[in-house]
C-alpha cells in the first residue's frame, strides 16, 4: 500500500447537509467511483452508517495527527456503523466499483 497524504484548503466533512440542529448536524455522503471529498476536519464525534458501496479509503491531510494520520483502505458492509472520534482530518475517495454512500451523524456538545 503506497502511503499517500492530501492538502489544500478544508471543506464539509460530507457532500450533502441533511439536518442540523442544537445537538446533531446529519450529512449524507454520496461518492461515484473514483470519487472523492473535499479534505476536512471532524469538528465533533460522529456515527457513520454505511448505506452502500464495497471499499473507501481515508487518505490523511498533511496537518494531521495521530491515529488519522494514516493512510487506510477498507472493504465496507452496507448496514454497519461506527462511533468515531472527533480531530480527524482527511479526504475520503471510493476506491471501489460501487456507488458509495454513508450517513454521518456528528453530535454537537
Amino acid at each position: 500500500m503506497t502511503q499517500q497524504i492530501c492538502d489544500g484548503p478544508l471543506g464539509d466533512v460530507a457532500t450533502k447537509l441533511l439536518h442540523e440542529d442544537d445537538k446533531v448536524k446529519i450529512w449524507e455522503m454520496a461518492l461515484a467511483p473514483g470519487e472523492q471529498t473535499a479534505p476536512h476536519k471532524h469538528e465533533h464525534d460522529y456515527i457513520l452508517v454505511i448505506i452502500e458501496g464495497d471499499r473507501i479509503a481515508g487518505v490523511p491531510h498533511v496537518d494531521s495527527t495521530g491515529a488519522s494520520a494514516q493512510y487506510i483502505e477498507a472493504e465496507v458492509e452496507p448496514g454497519a456503523w461506527f462511533k468515531l472520534e472527533k480531530g480527524g482530518i482527511e479526504l475520503a475517495r471510493n476506491i471501489g466499483d460501487k456507488y458509495y454512500r454513508e450517513i454521518v451523524i456528528e453530535l454537537k456538545k
